[in-house]
């Protein structure tokens, strides 16, 4: 499952490298859907991943499923939270912590949660129609969700490490590692010593990974090093989005 996370990433990341803010007009202009659109699109199938294991009866590929989902929609549920907040909350304080809580249970209730699953991916789709029909946001909000998308494997990293889950530590690091590149402009342009600092911060982490069985507390602090500074430029763009 999380390869299906990294491939929904990728295939977001590439559709934003050849969306640029020329790329509003563009999509009016051609018919293109908007990145804002595909980007939302492309977190669905986690759900439907989800709903398929629950309704095999298998908890553990449904758990796996929806953690896609949690990390694929990091990346996107800003534009939702723009447009609709009552269709964020919705989606992400109820039926997403509903279905979190029922699959942590040590006895899931497969039935009821299949059902939830399948309220919450009909939700969904009323969130895609809606964002859809919808004039576009201004372009900043794109910059924000690309770096967000590209955060999420950052974001799974620790609690990896705190579960013990090493191999999937390494892989979300990886996989944060190899999509950075795609956002380098972006934080170059809010700052230089930010994105030097960062670049810093990942020969360290990585070594940290790299052990059998790595100092968590010393892993997670050079995370969380890491992701503060990540952060700030997260913050200011999204201000920026916000302002305008």
């Amino acid at each position: 499952m999380m390869k299906v996370a990294r491939l929904i990433c990728l295939g977001l990341l590439a559709t934003a490298s050849g969306v640029g803010h020329a790329g509003q007009a563009t999509s009016r202009t051609t018919g293109k859907e908007r990145f804002e659109v595909s980007g939302i699109k492309a977190v669905r199938p986690t759900l439907v991943n989800t709903i398929a294991a629950l309704k095999k009866g298998e908890v553990t590929k449904a758990r796996a499923a929806f953690e896609d989902y949690d990390s694929a929609w990091n990346g996107i549920e800003v534009y939702i939270n723009t447009r609709d907040k009552n269709m964020y909350d919705q989606l992400e304080h109820h039926w997403q912590a509903k279905i979190e809580e029922g699959l942590k249970s040590s006895r899931p209730d497969t039935a009821a949660l299949l059902s939830d699953a399948q309220t919450m991916l009909a939700k969904y789709d009323e969130a895609i129609a809606m964002v859809a029909k919808a004039p576009p946001l201004n372009p900043l909000y794109d910059d924000v969700a690309r770096l967000r998308i590209v955060r999420a494997n950052l974001r799974e990293v620790s609690p990896a490490l705190k579960a013990g889950n090493m191999a999937k530590a390494r892989r979300s690091f990886a996989a944060f590692e190899a999509k950075l590149p795609s956002v380098d402009g972006l934080i170059k342009a809010r700052s230089q010593e930010t994105y030097d600092n960062i670049e810093k911060g990942l020969p360290q982490l990585k070594s940290a990974l790299m052990p059998d069985k790595p100092d968590v507390d010393q892993a997670v602090g050079l995370v969380n090093g890491v992701m503060d500074k990540y952060n700030m430029v997260v913050t200011e763009v999204t201000k920026d989005a916000r302002s305008r």
